[in-house]
């Protein structure tokens, strides 16, 4: 990480340009885990290469980049919010922001998560819906005499076989239900976020404080990014059952005979009942593949300081 006393503006720097980056090397992974996750039993895809085979064959190699847009338009503030508070919560937490206490750093990552959810919310809302799209799409292309259950994103609006925008869906939510529609879904957000960031930040912060050398002060590039990759990795398989409610809850459009949950609990108990425990593990490899880089990226962006030299270049 970078010293505490660098400038709030430097760290929005460094966490927008490390969420900027790992989005695009990890976005295909991140459309897999989402469709696996919504796919009742296995009758559509059988696993992460199997549903980026199939996405690439039906809608193209940009196909896999569904809902990227809405991503790389917000991921800037939510990743640059995550780390800036989690710094912020630190330093205020403890002393010099330096001291290794557990229990601090636990509730600095608490912070940093409840922070977050501003922008990861609306953000995850609106790529979920892209993502899903094709999914969707796959069995009315195949059989389009075939009956479908599939909702409108808009309680009451006509149902529309037109490839879905983002503007389109945030649109038609504030409209019919406000700023409500686009918070969709925020306690399973929190509920995810919140013990990811109390797991990752400590974690990090320990694995990385082992390879801090006597005469720098600071670990190597090469150390910070494995910290960063193993705490992501272990994080984010952790809480997939709470990414897996998440992304049911908030997925407007149902294709046939999927159900449409009332909350976090109705959806963790049908779930349980229709698809097994093993369920709330759907997708568990492909978030290890995506927020593993997507971290190991961010703390390397921090070692490198390239917000640091890009203020400096415009001093």
């Amino acid at each position: 990480m970078v010293a505490c006393d660098s400038s709030i503006a430097a760290k929005l720097i460094n966490g927008g340009v490390a969420g900027l980056v790992g989005v695009t090397c990890v976005f295909p992974i991140d459309l897999a885990k989402t469709r696996l996750q919504n796919q009742h039993g296995k009758d559509m895809y059988k696993g992460m290469i199997d549903c980026l085979m199939k996405t690439a064959r039906a809608e193209g190699f940009l196909g896999m980049y569904r809902g990227a847009a809405v991503n790389l338009t917000l991921v800037t503030p939510e990743k640059a919010i995550k780390l800036a508070a989690n710094d912020f919560f630190r330093q205020l937490l403890m002393e010099d922001g330096m001291q290794r206490n557990l229990k601090m750093e636990m509730l600095a990552g608490c912070g940093a998560g409840m922070c977050q959810v501003v922008v990861t919310c609306p953000m995850e809302m609106l790529k979920i819906q892209l993502q899903d799209a094709g999914r969707l799409a796959a069995p009315h292309q195949s059989s389009t005499s075939a009956p479908s259950s599939s909702r409108s994103y808009t309680t009451g609006s006509a149902s529309t076989h037109k490839r879905p925008s983002a503007t389109l869906i945030a649109w038609e939510l504030l409209r019919t239900q406000g700023l409500a529609g686009l918070y969709k879904g925020l306690g399973a957000t929190l509920l995810r976020d919140i013990p990811f960031s109390i797991i990752y930040f400590p974690m990090f912060a320990n694995l990385n404080n082992l390879g801090v050398h006597e005469l720098t002060g600071k670990a190597s590039f090469a150390h910070s990014f494995m910290s960063g990759c193993i705490a992501g990795s272990l994080a984010a398989v952790a809480v997939t059952p709470l990414d897996v409610l998440k992304t049911r809850i908030q997925t407007l459009k149902k294709g046939l005979g999927e159900d449409v949950y009332s909350g976090i609990m109705d959806c963790a108990r049908k779930l349980w009942i229709q698809e097994g425990p093993s369920a709330f593990m759907k997708g568990a490899g492909c978030r290890a593949l995506v927020i593993a880089p997507l971290f190991g990226i961010a703390q390397g962006v921090y070692f490198i300081g390239i917000g640091e030299h890009i203020l400096k270049y415009f001093e």
